[in-house]
């Protein structure tokens, strides 16, 4: 089976992105001379630049051109690692934007992860996470009210969660679980991230504990998939016999 030439093109470029010959903001050429250096119809050169685009590595600016988008922030899917200090480990800067703090009733998922009575009141926060002043995340977490009473005094836009319960309530976060799923954006999700509609997402779920192993917040974030690479590190193969 012939491979495409719009996909050999899109691995041709891909290389060339990866080994840096292409380099990040850097202008592609346009349509017509692409086309012609490539010796394809402009046709095919624009489900090549689709491939590439889908996968989150060109930025497209209308009336200006077509540029290859930044290196992918790396995210460990395996460790515990709070946005803000994972991002500032990397050197970038962050900001946050309160978008719902609200006091509610524990609805049956959520009281079924934190181990709650259906009911019990908690506290649901959605923040916006920035690098610069690009959104990047959405977060969106629930924790129970009585064991963070009156976190509203503190200021979610400049201060990391964790640190807030470490440093103000005595409880260290100190273990979770996660998943990890992709998904398409919504129209709220698009219109707060600055991305299209259905454009991709990923979603990870997490549910942590504290030291005594009960759980203490349930938590879904979704990332910006043109902005975020996940990587694990690989156990031990696995003996099935």
């Amino acid at each position: 089976m012939t491979i495409p030439a719009y996909i050999q093109i899109a691995e041709n470029l891909l290389e060339r992105i990866t080994t840096g010959d292409l380099s990040p903001n850097e202008r592609l050429p346009s349509e017509r001379e692409l086309s012609k250096t490539l010796k394809v119809s402009r046709m095919t050169l624009r489900a090549a630049l689709r491939v590439l685009d889908n996968k989150g590595l060109l930025i497209r600016r209308p009336g200006d051109g077509t540029y290859i988008a930044q290196p992918k922030i790396e995210r460990q899917a395996g460790k515990l690692v709070p946005f803000t200090e994972g991002m500032h480990l990397r050197g970038y800067q962050t900001g946050a934007k309160i978008i719902a703090f609200e006091e509610r009733e524990a609805k049956k998922s959520a009281a079924s992860q934190l181990k709650i009575a259906i009911s019990t009141p908690v506290y649901h926060i959605q923040r916006l996470r920035f690098i610069k002043k690009d959104p990047v995340m959405l977060e969106e977490f629930i924790v129970p009210i009585y064991r963070f009473p009156n976190l509203e005094r503190y200021d979610l836009e400049i201060r990391s969660f964790y640190e807030i319960a470490e440093n103000e309530y005595g409880i260290r976060i100190y273990q979770a679980q996660q998943s990890l799923e992709a998904v398409s954006a919504t129209e709220f999700e698009a219109e707060l991230l600055k991305v299209l509609l259905g454009a991709p997402l990923m979603l990870e779920r997490r549910q942590a504990f504290d030291l005594d192993s009960h759980p203490i917040e349930y938590g879904q974030d979704l990332y910006r998939g043109d902005r975020f690479r996940f990587i694990t590190e690989i156990a031990p193969k696995e003996n099935l016999l």
